[in-house]
């Protein structure tokens, strides 16, 4: 489907999905939303893509919600802030169960929504000027969405301590607190992130990235010995693979294998 929100295009195995609204400083609202959706979905199913970026255009990676959307907010009866609430975190979900690796560039603030949407990927990385924050509570919202994530990232006390305060935050203290996993200098920052990305793209099988992932999504909230049992039949399955024998090979040999 064509997008007028945001831009879509597949280079070396990588889909980039690039927000589109400088001028609204990439502001969510239901229309990007469905976009994100849609290309997200579109690279799940492209056997073409083995990782997904997700970058903004603009001074802003994302302001959170769109200032014309809150108006209209405003007068929304329960049953339609329910649906409206279910779409953004259908989005998230989306990311956080995307059977390929989702990785943030962020190279301008992310607030509220928007930080929501770098911290849910699976890698996040930043420049140094960029902020980050959830500010929600300050306009008498609540990070409600947000804090199931981000409580299971940083942990309980840490995510209180930056949702309850709504405070924006530097892209070292981000690092710090494990919201974002690295920081780097604007003029080195597409050198970095490239190097990353050629690390995930050639030193790892996409199966095995796609199977680890889905593991540690299957076994955060279930008794020990029930994620052991998954493991062992991740573990069995994945040593199964194609991918692994070629692996097995490859190191037997003392060979360089590029996936």
């Amino acid at each position: 489907m064509p997008f007028s929100s945001l831009l879509y295009e597949i280079s070396d195995r990588v889909a980039y999905i690039t927000l589109n609204r400088p001028e609204k400083r990439n502001a969510l609202h239901p229309k990007l939303v469905a976009e994100i959706k849609q290309a997200l979905t579109d690279a799940a199913h492209d056997d073409a893509v083995k990782l997904i970026v997700l970058k903004a255009n603009g001074p802003a990676f994302s302001a959170g919600a769109d200032l014309e959307y809150l108006q209209q907010i405003r007068h929304f009866n329960l049953e339609q802030h329910i649906q409206d609430t279910k779409d953004l975190c259908g989005l998230y979900e989306q990311i956080y169960f995307h059977n390929k690796v989702v990785i943030a560039w962020v190279q301008g603030h992310a607030i509220a929504g928007g930080c929501g949407l770098a911290a849910v990927c699976d890698f996040c990385y930043s420049t140094s000027e960029a902020k980050f924050g959830f500010t929600e509570v300050k306009i008498g919202f609540i990070p409600a969405i947000v804090s199931v994530f981000v409580s299971r990232k940083i942990g309980e006390g840490r995510a209180k301590a930056l949702l309850l305060s709504g405070e924006l935050i530097s892209a070292q203290q981000a690092e710090q607190l494990g919201l974002i996993d690295e920081v780097f200098p604007a003029n080195d920052f597409m050198e970095k992130v490239q190097q990353k990305l050629q690390n995930l793209l050639y030193g790892a099988s996409a199966f095995s990235l796609m199977q680890t992932k889905k593991l540690l999504h299957q076994v955060q909230d279930v008794p020990i010995r029930e994620a052991l049992e998954r493991a062992v039949m991740a573990n069995a399955e994945a040593r199964n693979h194609p991918d692994c024998r070629r692996g097995i090979d490859a190191f037997l040999n003392k060979q360089h294998i590029h996936w």
